[in-house]
């Protein structure tokens, strides 16, 4: 997240108390903004403005940063929440904030970032912004609920179309769409309906984009563990395209760890089975699909940004979600 973003959530939040309990509170709202992470969503939206007509140093630039500190408020309370219900131990590098402090105070950190990003909504006072926010969180909702309930029911007879409604839902609002038609309504412009469709495409590359990397990224740059998401018990592409051919023995023991909770499980049998879907080809499947989707919806935003009323702003735009769709870590 850039400076000036990071320093609009910190003006946001608490400083502190009269309290020891208050001032503990107050760092804890501004763990996992401190700890960096790269405000992609918040840099789309930026140039999206930028690319509509909004010139830095306006009113409307300064609405367009109100947002963007909003939607890194969103993604903040987000992973919050998401690395409770994943019983996850890492974020950043970091161990999750509901291992450091405990599950009740994280649910309400999340909670109240949550809040503090309508109050950033707010003073953007940008027209149509609050609907697209409620819009987008009740998409991201949905699918955060297909994914969760998944793991919850130990739902596995799945088909890879599953996991991609799953992910237009959980990932491509909140990661391409909303940020672009966002950045149009900070210029008083009305978004482009091909964002839409481009969106769906490039947040289902994204998101595979980072399935891949937890099976094969360099855990120096990732961010989070290694092979978390079988741990997990995520449904994945890769997951569900290697269930399709998997010889029956690995699948038994893939469908056996799986009924286990993220503890219960063999850390030397995930790894086996870690082994398994790297030498079986469905990683390389799942890249090549990401790549064709990242394509498809590269080539609908050029169209879109044709006649971009910012030029330079828009190759910027299309520079950055190259950067998201085809990331290294």
């Amino acid at each position: 997240m850039r400076d000036e973003l990071l320093s609009r959530v910190l003006s946001l939040l608490p400083t502190g108390g009269d309290r020891p309990e208050l001032r503990a509170y107050a760092d804890m709202l501004r763990d996992y903004p401190m700890r960096g992470g790269k405000g992609i969503r918040s840099e789309l939206l930026l140039a999206s403005a930028r690319a509509h007509g909004v010139v830095p140093g306006t009113p409307a630039y300064e609405g367009a940063l109100w947002l963007a500190a909003a939607l890194e408020l969103f993604q903040n309370w987000v992973l919050i929440h998401d690395d409770i219900e994943d019983d996850s131990e890492e974020r950043r590098g970091k161990p999750a904030l509901h291992r450091l402090y405990g599950v009740p105070l994280a649910i309400n950190a999340g909670d109240a970032l949550h809040i503090y990003m309508w109050e950033a909504v707010q003073r953007a006072g940008v027209l149509g912004a609050m609907p697209e926010f409620l819009h987008m969180i009740h998409r991201t909702a949905e699918g955060q609920h297909l994914d969760l309930s998944w793991v919850e029911h130990r739902e596995w007879s799945l088909q890879a179309q599953d996991y991609v409604q799953m992910v237009e839902l959980k990932t491509a609002h909140y990661t391409v769409i909303s940020p672009l038609r966002l950045g149009a309504m900070a210029a008083g412009v009305l978004p482009d309906p091909a964002f839409t469709a481009a969106g769906l495409a490039l947040g289902t590359a994204f998101q595979i984009r980072d399935d891949v990397l937890n099976l094969a990224g360099d855990p120096t740059k990732y961010g989070k563990e290694i092979g978390g998401d079988l741990l997990e018990g995520k449904r994945t592409m890769i997951v569900l395209r290697w269930l399709e051919d998997a010889p029956k023995e690995q699948r038994q023991v893939f469908l056996e760890q799986m009924r286990r909770g993220r503890t219960d499980k063999d850390v030397a049998v995930i790894a086996d089975i870690h082994a398994w879907l790297l030498a079986s080809g469905c990683v390389t499947q799942a890249q090549d699909y990401a790549h064709a989707q990242a394509a498809r919806g590269l080539a609908l935003l050029e169209d879109a940004f044709r006649d971009a009323a910012d030029p330079r702003a828009a190759r910027e735009l299309l520079a950055v979600i190259r950067d998201l769709a085809t990331r290294e870590a």
